[in-house]
């Protein structure tokens, strides 16, 4: 087939990423910008031997769950996937999209999913972006491409953010990628979700029993180890970004300490110091999860309960099966940090097994 084919699909279901699913002949498709349920035409752009990409032509049939997107460059654009879908039912695919990663690649006969915690606010959220420019352009980076689209405002940010877009358009400055960010920050980490991130605190606060010592791993600046402070007699947090330690140590209480570091290297001798019956660990590791160390760190020290905040469910589901044979997962809870794309937050909870 070549890769100009045209095809009438129907999709049935949607993938993690964003893109719709379609099977025709033996072969899987998957199509942008589409909802399960719906009847499509699309045209390949790639062909594998079991799978194809194919871009979205028309929707013969639409679903009844798709709106108009509010954003002129929506569809060009690759920062959302979703805007064609009403925010409701988009929480219901990413909440089923956690539920099947996990059952898929951590292979978890039973996931004790809660409720998805929805955003507040599905646009205006952002409190940064990071925009590139080049060639008199600046923008985003074009939907499966890497040609940049030129963009005035984006609906996701606050309104300090695109006033500072509309100021860095009106500047002329050199090719290259610039981050926008409202008032306050750091250089390091933070959440770009605000209103969400303050839901995030409570589910994370709700899970932990508190009372001995919380391990607070890629603990950043501290969010959730001041957060949850009070609920613990101690609190040490690792940190391998430096700056980010700097500002944690600076709002410290006195049972609070924090450690400048790898957690692969200091995470033992800390869990080796506090009995394993009384800690708590959070965990809050970068999207490629926890390297098989930490896993091993874990399951042999042994602590009580583990707090696991993710932003990948991919990796998220690896460690946990890495887990599972220490550890039994209670709950699995995900928030919708980001509207309109493909991306969910999730929290798993977990106790150690009698």
């Amino acid at each position: 087939m070549a890769s100009s084919t045209t095809l009438t699909l129907d999709i049935q279901d949607l993938a993690f990423g964003g893109k719709g699913v379609a099977r025709s002949e033996g072969k899987v498709y998957f199509v942008p910008f589409t909802i399960p349920g719906e009847k499509v035409v699309a045209r390949v752009t790639r062909q594998k031997k079991n799978f194809a990409e194919a871009d979205l032509v028309s929707v013969a049939i639409p679903s009844p769950d798709r709106v108009a997107p509010p954003c002129p460059y929506f569809e060009r654009c690759g920062g959302c996937s979703y805007q064609h879908i009403g925010y409701e039912r988009q929480l219901e695919f990413k909440a089923a999209q956690v539920e099947q990663t996990l059952r898929r690649v951590g292979r978890l006969a039973e996931v004790p999913m809660r409720p998805v915690v929805a955003a507040p606010a599905p646009y205006g959220y952002r409190n940064r972006i990071r925009v590139h420019s080049a060639g008199g352009i600046t923008g985003f980076y074009a939907h499966d491409a890497r040609a940049l689209v030129d963009v005035e405002q984006c609906l996701l940010a606050v309104p300090e953010v695109n006033q500072a877009l509309a100021r860095l358009r009106r500047t002329p400055v050199r090719e290259g990628d610039y981050s926008l960010r409202a008032p306050g920050g750091g250089p390091y980490f933070e959440q770009t979700n605000p209103e969400v991130t303050a839901l995030l605190v409570e589910t994370v606060r709700a899970c932990a029993s508190g009372s001995g010592t919380l391990v607070d791993a890629y603990c950043g600046a501290g969010l959730f180890a001041r957060a949850l402070a009070d609920r613990f007699a101690k609190v040490v947090g690792i940190e391998a970004n430096s700056a980010a330690i700097d500002s944690a140590r600076r709002q410290a209480q006195p049972h609070e300490s924090y450690i400048a570091g790898e957690v692969s290297l200091h995470l033992g001798d800390v869990l080796s110091q506090h009995p394993a019956a009384e800690t708590t660990v959070l965990l809050d590791p970068p999207s490629e999860g926890l390297a098989a160390r930490v896993c091993d760190l874990l399951i042999g020290a042994a602590p009580a309960e583990i707090i696991y905040v993710s932003c990948n469910p991919g990796t998220l589901a690896r460690d946990l099966a890495l887990l599972g044979n220490a550890y039994e997962l209670k709950s699995v809870t995900p928030l919708d940090m980001f509207p309109q794309t493909a991306e969910i937050e999730v929290v798993a909870y977990l106790r150690i097994k009698a």
